[in-house]
């Protein structure tokens, strides 16, 4: 019997020490969510800020944005046609900016393109979309599925007269004028017999 209050106090710490280690492994993890939480919104979420043109399929030329009148007939490195691309990171959310004029591209409720100094309405949010075909369609967040477009004289279409599949809405990114992409920098050279022979027959100019 006297063996008993000893087990019993064991048992007791025991249980004690378990619940201590229960307390202490839920607030850390709690901390690491509160950790994983602000670090995500303070310094993940910030915005990737590219600069680009947009081709447009139609027309052959470039969206260019003049201000409150948008259109598809900029040329190649026209300043209007520099476009500056807010995109938030892990998606596919972007607001395109005009970097001359300064406005945004924008649709409205009754699927209106037009240009907006403020960005931050969900009016002037759209969504990527990467076609099979290498190009890129931009449809509307706040409007699913009405597309920016424009027709063969570079004027803006309506936004709920477009679908996915009109070449009309169909865009590729180009990098401004005189930009290197720099995976061009990088050639790949056929080697051949004759080019392996020409590699040997060079002279060497440290040698003597």
């Amino acid at each position: 019997m006297s063996g008993l209050p000893s087990r019993f106090i064991y048992v007791c710490l025991h249980f004690l020490v378990l619940y201590f280690q229960l307390q202490e492994s839920h607030q850390s993890s709690a901390d690491f969510r509160f950790y994983i939480e602000n670090h995500t919104r303070d310094d993940v979420s910030r915005k990737q800020v590219r600069i680009y043109q947009l081709y447009s399929r139609t027309t052959g030329k470039h969206v260019q944005i003049l201000g409150k009148k948008i259109n598809a007939n900029g040329d190649d490195g026209g300043k209007y046609a520099l476009l500056v691309v807010e995109t938030e990171t892990f998606g596919s959310h972007v607001r395109i900016k005009g970097k001359e004029s300064g406005y945004y591209i924008c649709m409205d409720k009754n699927g209106k393109i037009i240009g907006k100094l403020n960005g931050s309405n969900p009016e002037c949010v759209f969504v990527e979309e990467f076609l099979e075909n290498n190009y890129t369609a931009l449809m509307s967040a706040k409007f699913k599925g009405w597309y920016l477009g424009f027709n063969r004289k570079g004027r803006p279409k309506k936004g709920s007269r477009t679908t996915q599949t009109q070449q009309e809405v169909h865009f590729m990114k180009r990098d401004p004028k005189g930009k290197v992409d720099p995976q061009e920098e990088f050639r790949f050279t056929t080697v051949t017999k004759r080019t392996r022979r020409a590699r040997r027959l060079r002279p060497n100019p440290k040698t003597n």
